[in-house]
C-alpha cells in the first residue's frame, strides 16, 4: 500500500504470495478463521510514559494528523498525510473509532502515538487487517511501539476471528526503507517481509516517448460519469496483484476525491468499454519537503483483455505530457517489484528510474 493513502492506499495489494502460511482457495478448501486462530488475549497496553490509552474520536483528528505529520518529516519526508486523509481514515464506514484505534496520550495530554487497525470491506479471496499509525518520533526508542503493536496484533486476530471466512486471514504493515526501525518492529512482532514496493520518477526534462495503442483505444481525461465503469475496471484489473481485493464504493470514492487531479487522469476506451485507467493525485503542500513540483500517479491498471496493446505506456504518455506542459519537475508512482503483469520494465521504459523502496509485512493466518 506503499504510501498508504487509506492513507494513500488503498492501492495496492492476488491472491498468490510468497508468505508462508497463505494457500490458494482454489485448491485446498480452508476451515473458516475463527477455527484456526487462537482466541486472542486483549492486550491492555502499558507504559510509565502514558497516562491513558484510549480510542480516538472525531474530535481527535487535528491531533492524529500532527503525530502522521511528524513520522512523514521524519520517514519519508516526500510524501505527507493531508488532513483530509485523515479525515477519510478515521471517518470509514468500516472503522468502529471505538474498538478499531487507539491513542497513547502523555500526563500533559499530547498524543504519543496513534494506532488504527483497518479491514477494508469487499473480501473475495483473502482478509486483511492493515496495522496503520506508528509512534511520534519524539516518543521513539522507549517501547510505546512494541505496546501498540501488540494491542494492534490482538485486534486484527480478533477482527480476524470475526470476520469467521474459509479463506486466507493476513495481518499487514508497511515499512519505509528509510525508517529501519519500523521493518524491525514488525518482524520482532511476527510478520515476515513479503514484497518490496519501489517509488519510481520520471524527470520531466526528459524527452517524452512517443508511443500510442496498437488498437482503437481513445484516451480521455477522468469525469466523474465514468466512476463506476472506471471502478469496475480498476478491481478487475488488480485481480491478479498481489493481495489485492476489489474496492468498496466507499474506498473508490476516496481515491477520487481530496488530492485526486481529474485533469491529470486519464482513461482508455475501446468503444464504450473502459481498457485501462490512469488515477493522479497532485498534493502541493508535498512539494517543498520533496524538493520538486509534480504528480503521484496513484492507479495504472489495463483490464487482461487488453493487455498488451500499448494502453498502459499510452496512459503513462498523457500525464507525463500534461505535468510537463505545466512546467512541473516530476511525476511519481509506486511499483510491486515482482508485479505479475511486467509493470516494473513498463515504467522502466517509460524513464522512470527507482528512488526509495517500501517492505510489505504480513503475519498470515
Amino acid at each position: 500500500m506503499p504510501r498508504i493513502r487509506v492513507m494513500r492506499g488503498i492501492r495496492r495489494l492476488g491472491a498468490s504470495s510468497k508468505v508462508k502460511g497463505v494457500t490458494s482457495t482454489d485448491d485446498i478448501p480452508m476451515p473458516p478463521l475463527s477455527a484456526r486462530i487462537p482466541g486472542p488475549n486483549v492486550h491492555q497496553p502499558q507504559h510509565p510514559l502514558i497516562a491513558e490509552w484510549r480510542p480516538a474520536t472525531a474530535d481527535d483528528a487535528a491531533a492524529v494528523h500532527e503525530v502522521f505529520q511528524a513520522m512523514d518529516e521524519r520517514d519519508h519526508p516526500n510524501y505527507a498525510t493531508t488532513r483530509e486523509d485523515v479525515d477519510v481514515e478515521l471517518g470509514y464506514s468500516f472503522v468502529d473509532l471505538e474498538t478499531d484505534t487507539l491513542l497513547a496520550v502523555t500526563a500533559e495530554g499530547r498524543v504519543a502515538a496513534v494506532g488504527i487497525v483497518l479491514e477494508p470491506p469487499r473480501q473475495e479471496t483473502l482478509v486483511r487487517e492493515f496495522m496503520n499509525g506508528g509512534v511520534h518520533p519524539e516518543f521513539r526508542g522507549r517501547g510505546i511501539g512494541r505496546e501498540l503493536l501488540a494491542w494492534q496484533r490482538t485486534r486484527g486476530e480478533q477482527k480476524l476471528i470475526a470476520a469467521d471466512k474459509p479463506l486466507p486471514g493476513w495481518l499487514v504493515g508497511y515499512a519505509d526503507r528509510r525508517a529501519p526501525d519500523r521493518e524491525r518492529l514488525l518482524v520482532a512482532g511476527g510478520f515476515e517481509v513479503a514484497r518490496y514496493f519501489h517509488t519510481m520518477e520520471r524527470d520531466l526534462r526528459e524527452p517524452i516517448p512517443e508511443v500510442s495503442p496498437t488498437m482503437e483505444v481513445r484516451i480521455v481525461p477522468y469525469t466523474a460519469d465514468r466512476a463506476d465503469a472506471v471502478h469496475a475496471a480498476r478491481d478487475a484489473a488488480f485481480r491478479d496483484h498481489w493481495g489485492s481485493q476489489p474496492l468498496s464504493d466507499e474506498q473508490f470514492a476516496g481515491l477520487v476525491s481530496g488530492t485526486f487531479a481529474p485533469d491529470l487522469s486519464f482513461v482508455a476506451l475501446a468503444g464504450d468499454e473502459v481498457a485501462g485507467v490512469l488515477l493522479t493525485e497532485v498534493n502541493e503542500d508535498d512539494w517543498a519537503h520533496q524538493g520538486y513540483t509534480g504528480a503521484y500517479v496513484s492507479t495504472v491498471a489495463v483490464t487482461r483483455p487488453f493487455r498488451g496493446r500499448r494502453i498502459a505506456p499510452s496512459l503513462l504518455r498523457a500525464v507525463l505530457e500534461g505535468c510537463a506542459g505545466r512546467g512541473w519537475d516530476k511525476v511519481v508512482l509506486d511499483v510491486d517489484a515482482e508485479n505479475p503483469t511486467g509493470a516494473l520494465g513498463l515504467y522502466t521504459g517509460m524513464g522512470f528510474v527507482s528512488t526509495q523502496t517500501e517492505t510489505g509485512l504480513v503475519r498470515a493466518y
